[in-house]
């Protein structure tokens, strides 16, 4: 059966404040960039040429408008973009480092995406996409875990390709044991896993990459891993194969959505090529690649309208 989407995410959208510089007053400045990690992943797949679909929930206020304008715009059907009456869209207020690194400070007590319900959920709809993607920001809380949960399984049964990027953001769970369980509850369910050093670290107990992984890969039978190491480039886990590859050097201003580009970037490649017959020569392309398009998104500010072109990527990658 041909599906209409290549991928459908599900999870958070919202409104990222980056600074901007100072006013006249010396007040200080911020730029409202829409964001959200489950939508930064489509907006570069939609730059690579793929089909993409959002799943989720803003309030009826000027950056819901906003934030369904913007889907709008860069060509993500935002047809199941729902819409909470009562509650606000989330807010992040982003402080950034002079290394370009950033700390966050949410407006989401509650936030209008965590009021995705279960009966919401479209079976019909979830499964034109041949990929469905997801993260650990719409299982802070009960109702829209269930949600969740519940497209997950659609996905699953369906036979669909299940993605999976804990983005751990600490200061929005109850307890990190909470966050723990609920990122082991993805593993269980993704065939494809992206996750940062600093997340290995915490759901291994392991201070090596490697020991980290091997758990995982033991523990959950996750046919494919990608981590992340910042500057230091990645490494793919699959098959017994572990390759890895540099990163790329480019002058940082920000690194807001520098992970959902590598992982849209990824599974963009995957998209394209046989998932369960990957040789070592495809996975170095596809980490390179996906190197090149993360450092790129962190010489802009924000991420879903500043993903780079592919001639971009290509040019970083031959060096031009």
């Amino acid at each position: 059966m041909s599906k209409i989407f290549d991928a459908i995410a599900m999870g958070e959208l919202l409104i990222d404040f980056t600074m901007n510089g100072q006013s006249e007053q010396g007040n200080n400045m911020f730029e409202a960039c829409p964001g959200g990690a489950p939508c930064n992943v489509l907006a570069i797949l939609n730059k690579l040429g793929k089909k993409t679909a959002f799943y989720g929930k803003v309030g009826k206020d000027m950056f819901g408008t906003l934030l369904r304008d913007t889907l709008s715009d860069v060509g993500i059907d935002n047809s199941h973009l729902l819409e909470d009456k009562e509650i606000n869209t989330t807010l992040a207020f982003v402080h950034t480092f002079p290394d370009g690194d950033r700390e966050f400070s949410f407006y989401r007590k509650p936030g209008a995406d965590m009021m995705l319900t279960e009966d919401e959920i479209d079976a019909d709809f979830l499964t034109q996409a041949r990929l469905f993607h997801f993260g650990t920001l719409s299982m802070t809380h009960d109702g829209v875990r269930a949600a969740t949960k519940k497209a997950l399984k659609i996905a699953k049964d369906n036979g669909m390709l299940v993605s999976f990027d804990p983005n751990l953001r600490p200061p929005l769970w109850s307890s990190l044991d909470l966050a723990k369980e609920q990122m082991e509850y993805g593993f269980g369910c993704c065939d494809i896993l992206k996750i940062s050093d600093n997340e290995i670290q915490f759901v291994s107990g392991k201070e090596d990459y490697d020991e980290g992984i091997a758990y995982l890969q033991d523990t959950y039978h996750i046919p494919l891993i990608l981590l992340t190491m910042g500057k230091d480039g990645s490494r793919a886990y699959y098959n017994g194969m572990r390759v890895e590859r540099k990163g790329f050097s480019c002058k940082t201003i920000e690194t807001t959505g520098a992970g959902d580009t590598f992982c849209g970037s990824s599974l963009n490649y995957i998209l394209e090529h046989d998932f369960d017959n990957l040789t070592e020569e495809q996975l170095g392309e596809m980490l390179t690649f996906a190197n090149a398009a993360a450092a790129l998104i962190t010489t802009k500010k924000g991420a879903i309208r500043s993903m780079p072109e592919k001639e971009e990527v290509l040019e970083l990658i031959q060096g031009k």
